[in-house]
C-alpha cells in the first residue's frame, strides 16, 4: 500500500507544533514573529528606495552594523533608533496598542 501524503494547513501545524492562540508559547512566538517583519519591513523600504546599509545609517546616525542587526534581528534594538529608521525611511508608523479588550491607536 502506498504512503498517503496528508495536506495541513500552516495554521493546523502551528497549532499542533506551537500551541493554540491565546497560551504562553503561542503568544511569543507570534510576537517574534511580529518582530521579524518589523525588521524585513526596513530592509524593504530602504531597498526601495535605493540606499545601502550604510547610508541608512549615516542618515540615522548610526553604524552600518546596527542598521544590519536590526533589518535581521530587532529584538535588540533600541525603540528609539527603531523609530529614527522609520522616520529616516520617510515611513509612516503605526501601532495598534490593545488594553482590557480596547484598542488604543497611535502614530507617528
Amino acid at each position: 500500500m502506498k504512503n498517503m501524503l496528508k495536506t495541513v494547513s500552516l495554521d493546523t501545524m502551528i497549532d499542533k507544533h506551537i500551541g493554540q492562540p491565546g497560551t504562553e508559547k503561542r503568544d511569543a512566538f507570534e510576537n517574534e514573529l511580529r518582530i521579524d517583519l518589523l525588521g524585513n519591513a526596513i530592509k524593504i523600504a530602504r531597498q526601495e528606495q535605493n540606499l545601502t546599509q550604510q547610508q541608512l545609517g549615516e542618515l540615522v546616525g548610526v553604524q552600518k552594523a546596527q542598521i544590519s542587526k536590526i533589518e535581521n534581528s530587532v529584538k535588540n534594538a533600541r525603540f528609539e533608533t527603531i523609530l529614527k529608521v522609520f522616520d529616516a525611511l520617510g515611513a509612516k508608523v503605526n501601532f495598534n496598542i490593545e488594553l482590557n479588550h480596547k484598542n488604543l491607536l497611535f502614530g507617528k
